[in-house]
């Protein structure tokens, strides 16, 4: 049955009893205006629709990073559409992740559905106005502590990238313009200058 929450009280969190993946799937329909998670305690996160200008700087991230994809030839890049269940039983999404080849030959095909059963080798997260600091640094780690090998938390009001990876502390990067992937992202660099200000002018 819809939940009925208006937008000026979004995004908000829910207590729910457990859910299996077809009623995930199922409430998930019931509420297409909505991005949905799950967090491992089993509390709904619903998020309004990013703002235009949101929306325009999380599709450079996607760009770049497909474009590097290309080049690349290895694996997958998501966007903040695709779903992943990880371990801890979270149902998470990000505004950007790439996944091995390795990690998705891994998952059973009876698996590969709405909410895949795996992690991803690197996430990016885009701070939005509406996003809380600590909820997203929270998030970020529990990328990490699921499976992710590096983590980038861009967040264009500081103009600043915190970068996660496993068994370290985040490395906070500041008034930069172009941050360099490693581990699985070798060989990657991200022009952070269209991510702040994505509009093409002539």
């Amino acid at each position: 049955m819809p939940v009925v929450i208006d937008e000026q009280f979004l995004p908000a969190t829910l207590t729910a009893p457990p859910m299996t993946d077809l009623e995930f799937e199922a409430f998930s329909a019931d509420h297409p205006d909505c991005s949905i998670e799950v967090t491992a305690e089993g509390e709904l996160i619903l998020m309004p629709p990013a703002h235009w200008f949101t929306g325009a700087r999380s599709g450079e991230v996607l760009f770049q990073l497909a474009a590097w994809l290309r080049q690349h030839r290895e694996g997958a890049v998501v966007d903040s559409s695709g779903g992943f269940r990880l371990p801890n039983g979270a149902r998470r999404s990000a505004d950007a992740a790439w996944i091995s080849s390795r990690r998705i030959e891994g998952v059973a095909v009876t698996g590969r559905g709405r909410t895949w059963l795996l992690c991803p080798n690197f996430v990016a997260e885009l701070k939005s106005e509406s996003d809380r600091l600590p909820t997203v640094r929270r998030k970020m780690r529990e990328w990490i502590q699921n499976g992710v090998e590096l983590a980038w938390l861009i967040d264009p009001d500081r103009r600043a990238v915190e970068v996660y990876r496993a068994g370290a502390e985040p490395l906070i990067l500041t008034n930069i313009d172009r941050v360099d992937g490693e581990g699985p992202l070798e060989g990657f660099t991200m022009d952070l200058k269209t991510v702040w200000n994505p509009i093409t002018r002539r």
